[in-house]
């Protein structure tokens, strides 16, 4: 047993003092055991890379490895790599997947910095329960959330405003975009520069001409990962993020409706809801639903108009939903 004992010590001090030949990088793509590593050196290849044996051993409750995580790798001789550590995630989008009989946790995106959800005004007219639900999805996961509002050239003046401006209200920051005219795009580049965002909304809203506005062939890339993982029931939600030349990168979420509710019991999905917040405490009943009790401030806070009933209905349809167990697409 001492023996044994002095050679895994050995072996992790070896990998210490190895630590200076590995090279850093983030996973871009995950599939099949297979780990692709974009490198943060000035080549910037992407490195077809295996797991470490002894990191297989590790994480037995969540994901060893996910799209996001910063990585230290080291080269082979055939050109692949293996990954020697998995730095500590800063932040996560994950979902609850039954693992072995256990709650174990998936992880869809690794160390995420914010989450831009793109809508149109028209063609298609915006759907903001959809949007609502996706904010769930950001507080869920204490993500900071932008919301994109696209074809404004084909809306009235001041109509995006009159109908995104709700949400400017509740302190989320709301774009104005335009891929035909090109109004709002160098806002949204600054949004996306520098960042690795989680990019949702729904089909036609302009998702690709955004991207290839803001920098040509990132959109057409962000279609076919969609196209080869989109469909199916239990198919990957984000196998690949998409970099961005000016830095940064973009993670293309289809499914994200289906994750907004997975882990979140009723009583939590107020303080979803920023509007909500401060009138919780004031209801007459702890634990209150806001839907049938009597003495509910937040319901109260409705009839005066100072809870949108718009954006009340979305909880209460996603109260009304959290039962259902059966969300992927």
């Amino acid at each position: 047993m001492d023996a044994r004992r002095k050679v895994e010590v050995g072996e992790d001090e070896l990998v210490a003092l190895r630590k200076e030949e590995f090279a850093s990088g983030i996973v871009v793509k995950a599939l099949g055991g297979h780990y692709y590593v974009r490198a943060g050196d000035e080549t910037g290849e992407t490195v077809d890379c295996g797991l470490r044996g002894r990191l297989k051993r590790s994480r037995l409750e969540t994901d060893l490895v996910a799209v996001g995580d910063q990585v230290r790798f080291r080269h082979l001789a055939d050109g692949r790599g293996v990954i020697e550590e998995v730095l500590p995630r800063r932040t996560a989008l994950t979902r609850k997947s039954p693992r072995l009989g256990l709650e174990a946790e998936q992880v869809i995106v690794a160390n995420p910095d914010q989450a831009v959800f793109v809508f149109a005004i028209r063609e298609p007219v915006p759907h903001l329960r959809m949007l609502d639900r996706f904010l769930v999805v950001a507080e869920v996961n204490e993500l900071p959330a932008v919301i994109c509002v696209n074809k404004i050239d084909l809306a009235d003046e001041g109509e995006p405003q009159a109908v995104f401006g709700i949400y400017e209200d509740l302190g989320y920051r709301v774009l104005y975009t335009s891929a035909v005219t090109g109004e709002g795009v160098d806002a949204l580049r600054e949004v996306l520069v520098g960042r690795l965002s989680v990019l949702a909304g729904p089909s036609g809203v302009g998702k690709t001409s955004l991207l290839n506005a803001i920098e040509p062939g990132l959109g057409l890339a962000v279609r076919e990962t969609s196209r080869k993982t989109g469909k199916g029931r239990h198919a990957t939600v984000v196998p690949e993020i998409i970099p961005l030349k000016a830095g940064g990168y973009v993670a293309d979420t289809p499914g994200l409706k289906a994750l907004a509710l997975w882990d979140l019991v009723p009583e939590e999905l107020d303080a979803c809801f920023p509007e909500m917040r401060p009138w919780v405490a004031h209801c007459r009943y702890p634990g209150c639903s806001h839907v049938h009790e009597p003495g509910c401030a937040v319901r109260a806070a409705v009839e005066r108009g100072e809870i949108s009933p718009a954006r009340y209905d979305s909880y209460v349809r996603l109260r009304e939903n959290l039962a259902e167990t059966d969300w992927w697409e």
